[in-house]
């Protein structure tokens, strides 16, 4: 039983560590709040309600976006991507500075734009930063008509150099591209429109969704400032798959293990048992001064959870004592070539909380099975007192 309760503290805390660092680096990409328009693809932030975010002390940062799928070219090949617009605020304070792993974040060179473009595509496509092959964007001209002798000529384009090549996970490397949003307005011949208005707010923690109370608070008036022609998401409504199955593998992990701890308190039901068939005559003996079956049943139960307890109290401590030296030392080291020295791990309350009540609650269903039945102890109880009468 120890040995599972320190197992599911360890396991857990590991996943938390992984959970954290997948969470901070979506951080980097995904906004605190997105506001998109309810209908429609497109708008224009203007208005008092736009205004009013500007002046608002609970925002950080205001960066208006302009996403939408593309086709790129560079030499010679070509690839579907999801190119994102943005302005001179991301680009100044985008988080995705620090995933670089080729080249300056920097979307203009001078008066010359410049693209910034995710891992993998740049795998796929052969780009590289000190080329001086550009990067073409392709999208259907508005209201253009497609000819079949020449589609080409109703697509329009942009051109731009790569700057800087970035990693944030292999899902968003495969189509992530950022480019100005100037460039990203005249590739679909817009003007002041935008997809999004991404908010980065004060003291929001890297890597946490907007849950706090006063977070929480801005969410609505925003909502309710905004009107219902908008929608405002936090970072989980705005990946609620992801969210949803970080979840769910974390209670499958919990439920993976708590079996296993079934199994091995699968001993204290074996050893309760035949406990049981070894003190019948003990039992008979306390029947015979006065104990009911169910004094004696809960004798059983206390013995067996007590042992469960104990196993559970010397793995718990086991186990948070470990996970802290993790934490904080980093002790076991990661194998490879990762970016990661160290095992993370996170050790959170609710998961020690959970252990308790799992491990306690399976040792006590254990031991309540594995107690003496009224059945046997009737007979033990009639054997008992024919043995009595016998010797009288």
């Amino acid at each position: 039983m120890a040995v599972g309760t320190a197992a599911l503290i360890l396991i857990l805390s590991v996943y938390n560590g992984f959970d954290r660092i997948i969470k901070e680096s979506l951080s980097d990409l995904a906004p605190d709040v997105l506001v998109t328009p309810v209908s429609g693809k497109y708008f224009v932030p203007s208005g008092p309600a736009f205004d009013a975010l500007l002046d608002d002390s609970r925002v950080a940062q205001v960066c208006s976006v302009l996403e939408e799928e593309v086709f790129v070219s560079y030499g010679g090949r070509q690839q579907l991507a999801r190119a994102k617009g943005v302005d001179a605020v991301y680009e100044e304070e985008s988080q995705l500075a620090s995933h670089v792993v080729e080249g300056e974040f920097s979307l203009h060179d001078g008066d010359l734009p410049q693209a910034v473009v995710g891992a993998s595509l740049a795998r796929e496509m052969g780009i590289r930063t000190h080329f001086v092959e550009p990067l073409v964007l392709y999208y259907p001209r508005r209201g253009a008509r497609i000819s079949l002798l020449g589609p080409t000529a109703s697509l329009g384009s942009v051109k731009m150099q790569p700057a800087a090549l970035v990693s944030v996970n292999a899902t968003v490397d495969g189509d992530l591209l950022v480019v100005p949003l100037e460039e990203m307005r005249s590739l679909l011949g817009l003007t002041d429109e935008v997809s999004g208005v991404e908010l980065r707010l004060a003291g929001a923690s890297s890597g946490q969704a907007v849950s706090s109370r006063t977070n929480r608070k801005f969410l609505r008036e925003l909502q309710e400032l905004l009107g219902p022609s908008y929608r405002v998401q936090d970072r989980v409504q705005q990946q609620p798959s992801l969210y949803k199955m970080m979840r769910y593998e974390k209670l499958a992990i919990y439920l993976i293990l708590l079996f296993v701890v079934i199994i091995i308190a699968s001993n204290i039901f074996g050893s309760l048992s035949m406990l049981s068939i070894a003190k019948r005559d003990d039992m008979a003996t306390l029947r015979a001064m006065g104990a009911d079956d169910r004094l004696v049943r809960r004798i059983f139960i206390w013995e067996g959870w007590l042992v469960s307890l104990c196993g559970l109290l010397v793995g718990l401590v086991t186990g948070v004592a470990l996970a802290l030296v993790q934490q904080h030392f980093g002790i076991i080291k990661m194998p490879g070539g990762f970016f990661l020295q160290a095992y993370p791990v996170v050790l959170q309350p609710s998961d020690v909380v959970w252990t308790v009540l799992g491990v306690g609650a399976v040792g006590f269903l254990i031991s309540l099975l594995a107690s003496p039945k009224p059945e046997s102890s009737s007979i033990s109880t009639h054997s008992a007192t024919n043995a009595t009468s016998t010797q009288r």
